[in-house]
């Protein structure tokens, strides 16, 4: 009888592998984030579903806040700062009768008012208090913000037990109208629509305006309905989000932004090469914006954003094309 050995393979031990799905190309994804979703919850939902770490967010939404969040996937990214400055539009409800830390529902209550006092407020009151807050106007922003005091978070120091007051800065509220109205439980609830520059705080307008009436305010909700061009309309949440199918594309969301210049093929070659390129006549937009201007090659392909110089145009900003996003 033949003795016979077993033999043992030892298969090497592989490592984990986090999946992704096919990765996307380059464009803007317009998102309506869900109430208690953090900005940073959706920038790494979308980095999973895109398979890409190239996602970022031209400005933050409240974990309470639902609504329009812009999102740059891959070269798109560089976007996003011409796209965090443009003006804003909220609806948003305003509980008068109390104040809170937060200045809206998160916060604890510091102030409560007489339910005699807010059931005295008249809608003539209430309008003349928001004509008050409209136009250029000083804001202190609501101490719980992610302004930096001496390099750290307003919303940290609030949490590490500190005292912050914050300095009033100009903000432009070009308008803050009136939907609706309800009274319950001793508080005058309003329904607003709110256009207003980037950098205002909703919560502080609630804040101020309850204090102009005498009563307290803070905000009980709000939603972000447009951005610059974009609309949240146009948005898809993220369940269940195709994101290739829901990517803006660099070309549109760039003509979207900016003027925009046809280039021929030689003028999208030397552009990309870094070459300042002559821009004819016929070329031209009257009158020659002074700031960016979207250079779009044949194909509808984005190839950056120039500024003229005399009948020169120059690269401000380049774009990889889709093969290098």
């Amino acid at each position: 009888m033949i003795a016979t050995r077993t033999r043992h393979i030892l298969w090497p031990v592989l490592p984990s592998v986090r999946w992704y799905p096919l990765r996307v190309t380059s464009g803007l994804l317009l998102i309506d984030k869900a109430q208690d979703w953090t900005s940073h919850d959706a920038v790494a939902r979308t980095r999973r579903l895109a398979g890409t770490r190239k996602v970022g967010h031209a400005g933050t939404l409240d974990p309470m806040a639902t609504g329009l969040l812009i999102l740059g996937v891959n070269s798109s990214t560089r976007l996003l700062t011409y796209i965090v400055g443009l003006g804003k539009e909220y609806e948003a409800t305003i509980r008068l009768g109390a104040a809170t830390t937060t200045d809206d529902a998160q916060g604890d209550e510091t102030a409560r008012a007489d339910p005699a006092s807010v059931a005295a407020i008249t809608p003539a009151r209430v309008a003349e208090a928001m004509t008050a807050l409209t136009g250029d106007i000083e804001q202190r922003p609501s101490a719980v913000s992610a302004i930096k005091v001496d390099g750290k978070r307003a919303y940290a120091r609030v949490r590490a037990g500190e005292d912050v007051v914050l300095a009033s800065r100009p903000v432009s509220v070009s308008s803050f109208d009136l939907l609706g109205e309800a009274r319950t439980d001793g508080f005058l609830d309003l329904d607003v629509r709110v256009a207003c520059s980037s950098g205002t705080y909703i919560r502080a307008l609630a804040r101020d305006l309850g204090a102009a009436l005498g009563v307290g305010g803070h905000l009980t909700r709000l939603r972000r309905t447009r951005v610059g061009p974009f609309d949240v309309a146009d948005a898809a949440g993220l369940d269940d989000l195709d994101v290739a199918a829901r990517l803006i594309s660099p070309a549109d969301a760039a003509g979207r932004l900016f003027p925009r210049l046809d280039l021929t093929d030689e003028q999208a070659t030397d552009l990309g090469h870094g070459k300042r390129i002559d821009v004819s006549s016929d070329q031209q937009l009257p009158p020659l914006p002074a700031g960016p201007v979207a250079a779009i090659a044949p194909g509808h392909r984005l190839v950056g954003l120039v500024e003229y110089r005399g009948g020169q145009a120059r690269t401000l900003v380049n774009f990889p094309t889709d093969a290098d996003a």
